[in-house]
């Protein structure tokens, strides 16, 4: 999904070109599809539990039109000072997601922008991929490699 900070209005989902392509090839490969997501604008009040609820059905929505359906979507609603367990880089989403379902740590991979996300992936012992959408972007501390697509991301881990 097209990164848009505090999104709360589900018309403005857009995904990256290639994305569903990219997840349907995981998704036939035997991956599961989970996403983890801090949302932080729920504690800043910025948008509501329904609102993001909207946010996500339209997510998967536009997933599903390609053919792919996410495992599940874990999201932490905390802000960056409530010193919860669940926000990242903290693992509690990673925790709950391997209490959800049977995962393999050590053959996983978190793929993000930003650096809680590849710093989420080392606390984790993940696998870590840098999606880098801007020419400007720079590789972050933890990445095992960066990609500018979803298809290079499938290239480089499925081969």
């Amino acid at each position: 999904m097209v990164n848009c900070p505090y999104l709360s209005d589900p018309s403005r989902v857009a995904l990256f070109a290639g994305a569903v392509g990219g997840l349907r090839r995981f998704r036939e490969a035997g991956w599961r599809l989970i996403v983890v997501s801090n949302q932080s604008g729920l504690a800043r009040g910025y948008f509501t539990r329904e609102q993001l609820s909207a946010v996500t059905d339209r997510l998967a929505e536009l997933l599903a039109a390609g053919g792919v359906v996410l495992d599940a979507i874990y999201y932490c609603p905390h802000g960056p000072d409530d010193g919860c367990d669940c926000r990242k880089p903290r693992l509690g989403m990673i925790e709950a997601a391997c209490r959800d379902f049977a995962i393999d740590l050590a053959k996983s991979w978190m793929v993000g922008d930003k650096a809680a996300d590849l710093e989420l992936a080392q606390n984790a012992h993940l696998h870590a991929a840098q999606f880098l959408p801007k020419k400007d972007s720079q590789l972050l501390p933890g990445a095992e490699f960066a990609v500018r697509s979803m298809t290079e991301l499938v290239s480089r881990i499925l081969g």
